[in-house]
């Protein structure tokens, strides 16, 4: 396991916390921490709304590790020459998202020495987190889903998902907190105004999960340790947060036979941080 030695506070307890600064189409932002170590999953915001949403939660960006990137695309990089040229964060992505980011770099304001290569199924500690990268189907370079592991409590995380497969299941099994796309609505997708061929691919195995496919692989997921759940990374065209919540929960109501839900489902929205969750 690769280790990264981490900033760490005084005097603060170790637990975990997660909260979504966004999740959308548009720009994606995960924190996720253990009162001393703080990272980011995805800057795919503004740098503004990257320091805004930190100081919601009581992190000065300056505190921050690392920011852990999934795949290169615009909506998971946006922030992330800023950040690195303010506050000299370090990044961490597959070789083949850290090309992509280079290339985006046209004012070259990276420094290599601040670029990480990380490998699927290959785990990096920070400080007292552990983050394992692993495969997930997206037409991207080399992207990756992330779990973050500290003292016991586990998030997994999986969004910009084309499909779900048992290798994928066993990776976010045994989660405390869950944050799974719910991208569209197959049939406001269908009905709507992308061209035919943008729509194919969404519904590609390389594109994204729809409402009811998020429902499926929470079912597939729903353990008793699992006590949250995010649905994330909803289409601002093709989805809203009460359709994908309802959706979601009908569908776990139906396979599971159930009208009550083992966990507390929540919808992480693109233009204000979730409510966090610490355990």
């Amino acid at each position: 396991m690769v280790s990264v030695q981490a900033k760490t506070g005084i005097g603060e307890k170790i637990e975990m916390k997660v909260c979504s600064i966004a999740s959308g189409s548009s720009g994606n932002c995960i924190y996720a921490g253990d009162g001393k170590n703080h990272i980011l999953i995805d800057a795919g915001i503004s740098r503004k709304r990257i320091v805004e949403g930190l100081a919601q939660i009581g992190v000065e960006p300056q505190q921050l590790d690392a920011i852990f990137v999934t795949h290169e695309h615009s909506d998971h990089i946006q922030g992330i020459h800023m950040m690195v040229k303010m506050f000299g964060t370090p990044v961490f992505a597959t070789g083949g998202t850290l090309d992509g980011i280079c290339m985006k770099d046209k004012q070259g304001v990276i420094r290599r020495e601040k670029l990480y290569q990380v490998h699927a199924d290959r785990p990096v500690g920070i400080g007292g987190l552990k983050i394992t990268p692993f495969r997930m189907s997206h037409d991207a370079a080399e992207p990756v889903c992330y779990n973050v592991e500290s003292a016991g409590h586990k998030l997994g995380m999986a969004t910009d998902l084309g499909m779900f497969d048992d290798y994928i299941i066993d990776h976010l099994s045994g989660s405390d907190i869950l944050l799974l796309e719910a991208n569209h609505d197959i049939s406001m997708l269908e009905a709507g105004k992308y061209p035919y061929p943008l729509k194919r691919r969404i519904l590609s195995d390389r594109g994204h999960l729809s409402n009811e496919a998020s429902g499926r692989l929470l079912c597939r997921l729903s353990q008793k340790r699992l006590r949250y759940a995010f649905l994330a990374h909803l289409s601002k065209e093709n989805n809203y947060p009460q359709l994908a919540y309802e959706a979601v929960k009908c569908q776990i109501w139906e396979e599971m036979g159930t009208n009550k839900l083992p966990f507390e489902l929540m919808v992480a929205e693109r233009d204000k941080p979730s409510p966090v969750v610490v355990l």
